[in-house]
């Protein structure tokens, strides 16, 4: 993926005061603030049930809720949408959600041909996203028929075509081999580009990512360095997100 030249704005997140509600007197979101910066590499942890997917949903307006949030200095509102969705690609959960075209090369040309890119442009980047995927020989096969871990692969290349300042990632490391989860954290960490990832997978979450922030209850608890937060045990079990059984397992295994 091709560096591109960024001023101190682009790729930074600003979070202030958010507030969501699916239902009426139910918050989902309770007051987050979070600012992260430019090319940082940033973890949103927390248990199932915290908000941890609706607040990812805010970054591009697929959601809106009360409060302020900004993309690169620009408030993301109704009418700035689809320019901040150009910047911010999204990589869910289940890349089933972001496949649907007939073979692995016409899913990832899609964006970039939704952009207005010439056919040349369009080719270069699907074989260059194809490189970096190491999905080379995939361009013609379905994406449907792939395994889940190749599907995984697809998704994400399907946003990287795209070029975008911010990639956010949900539950990127769920249902994914230790092989996989090795293959994508080094991904993550050589991509030129603000990365946020939301997740209940705490290891890799750590090793990837300087600095994470713990949602409890749609509620910001703590943000700072990885490490520190998840030696932080009885934050962590407050949280019902206690790795002391995993401790003790490496203890006798190492």
């Amino acid at each position: 993926m091709t560096p591109k030249n960024h001023n101190r704005k682009q790729g930074t997140i600003d979070i202030k005061n958010l507030c969501f509600s699916y239902e009426k007197d139910h918050p989902v979101l309770r007051g987050v603030n979070i600012s992260i910066h430019n090319q940082e590499r940033f973890g949103i942890i927390g248990p199932s049930g915290a908000g941890k997917s609706t607040l990812l949903l805010h970054l591009n307006g697929i959601l809106y809720g009360q409060g302020t949030v900004r993309v690169g200095g620009r408030e993301v509102n109704k009418d700035t949408a689809p320019e901040i969705r150009s910047r911010v690609g999204m990589v869910f959960q289940n890349p089933d959600d972001q496949l649907f075209n007939p073979t692995v090369e016409e899913d990832i040309a899609f964006g970039p041909l939704n952009m207005g890119l010439g056919p040349d442009e369009v080719r270069r980047r699907v074989k260059e996203t194809l490189e970096e995927m190491r999905l080379q020989g995939y361009e013609k096969k379905t994406s449907h028929h792939l395994s889940f871990g190749e599907r995984k692969r697809v998704a994400l290349a399907t946003v990287l075509a795209m070029r975008p300042e911010i990639v956010a990632f949900d539950e990127p490391f769920s249902n994914l081999d230790p092989s996989m989860v090795e293959q994508l954290l080094h991904i993550i960490k050589d991509l030129p580009a603000t990365v946020v990832i939301v997740s209940q997978e705490i290891i890799p979450v750590a090793a990837c990512c300087g600095r994470v922030a713990v949602l409890k209850e749609g509620q910001i608890i703590t943000t700072g360095p990885s490490y520190e937060v998840v030696r932080d045990k009885d934050l962590l079990r407050s949280c019902s997100l206690d790795l002391s059984i995993y401790e003790s397992v490496c203890k006798k295994i190492f």
